[in-house]
């Protein structure tokens, strides 16, 4: 018999700090641009049949760590109607060493701040200046990328576009959260593009959502919406007036919408990685460039190794004998 932390989401939430988290996801991501890691294929079914979803299965290690993880995950379009979170996940933690599981904790909300630090650190590597910061979407990632970016940069204002109501609710939470930026919400995605220098997509989408004439030079597009060749939230503009297109995992976001239908090969997308270890980036401030995020298990693992550590410390969650 072994005794697991199990960490329910409200004690992820007690012991996760996105100032903390950052330095975190920019080392895994480090490390994954050396191959100092291990990442299996993440293998994604059909699940359910009145309301079917996507199932993912997230495992990962990074070298040198004390522990690995295995995240499993869900989409559920359908959930919207529920109200419940379209994406869903919990995670497994276990010893490196020894192989005895450590921790079992509610993944939403680890998701959901290691993808959001993906735009943060972006961001904050990539954007001219001051970020004045178009959003489409308005769930739970759209909040995340909001939030990751205002804890890794100077955030001056927010413009929040949704085709549904829920930006409104959306900004207004923004707004409560963030008391040094002018968070609105608008009426039309050029609304959203106008005057920001850089746009952040977090939708379910199967087609673009804003026109690529539409945006300024030396805007930064972040893309962390589409996984499927299906998904799509960039047109071939977009992608075309791009200098340089990033991504954090090349060989799976080659595969989605926004690459295939705009004509993007894997080896014309530049490990995000590179960025970070400053043989890639930025050269010109009139330049926009993309970065198409697809996740990485890599994130996942080195944020529950994280947080254990914190909530080792802090003793938070309970302990339950397996």
């Amino acid at each position: 018999m072994t005794e697991v932390r199990v960490l329910s989401d409200d004690d992820v939430a007690s012991v996760l700090s996105l100032p903390a988290l950052l330095p975190e996801i920019e080392r895994a991501f480090v490390k994954q641009g050396r191959g100092e890691v291990e990442r299996p294929p993440r293998p994604h079914y059909p699940v359910g049949t009145e309301t079917p979803g996507t199932a993912l299965t997230m495992p990962a290690y990074v070298h040198g760590d004390p522990t690995y993880a295995t995240k499993l995950a869900a989409v559920h379009e359908g959930n919207g109607e529920r109200d419940i979170p379209t994406v869903n996940a919990q995670l497994a933690l276990t010893d490196a060493e020894t192989g005895l599981p450590l921790s079992y904790m509610a993944a939403n909300r680890i998701t959901n701040a290691r993808t959001g630090c993906i735009g943060g650190l972006a961001a904050r590597e990539l954007a001219t200046g001051p970020v004045r910061l178009g959003v489409f979407g308005a769930g739970a990632q759209a909040r995340w990328q909001t939030r990751a970016i205002a804890a890794a940069t100077d955030l001056e204002r927010v413009r929040v576009y949704s085709p549904s109501e829920s930006r409104a609710a959306c900004a207004a939470d923004l707004r409560e959260e963030l008391d040094d930026a002018d968070v609105r919400a608008v009426e039309s995605p050029t609304e959203a593009v106008a005057g920001s220098n850089v746009v952040v997509t977090a939708t379910t989408s199967e087609s673009p959502v804003f026109e690529g004439s539409d945006l300024e030079p030396g805007t930064l597009v972040v893309a962390v919406g589409a996984f499927t060749a299906e998904m799509r939230e960039l047109d071939a503009e977009t992608m075309a007036r791009a200098a340089s297109v990033f991504a954090d995992v090349p060989e799976e976001a080659a595969e989605v919408g926004d690459a295939r239908e705009a004509g993007v090969e894997e080896s014309e997308l530049v490990p995000l990685s590179d960025v970070f270890e400053g043989v890639a980036g930025r050269e010109d401030e009139s330049e926009i460039l993309v970065v198409e995020s697809v996740g990485s298990a890599v994130l996942d693992a080195a944020t529950a190794g994280h947080l254990y550590e914190r909530a080792e410390k802090e003793d938070a969650g309970v302990r339950v004998t397996l």
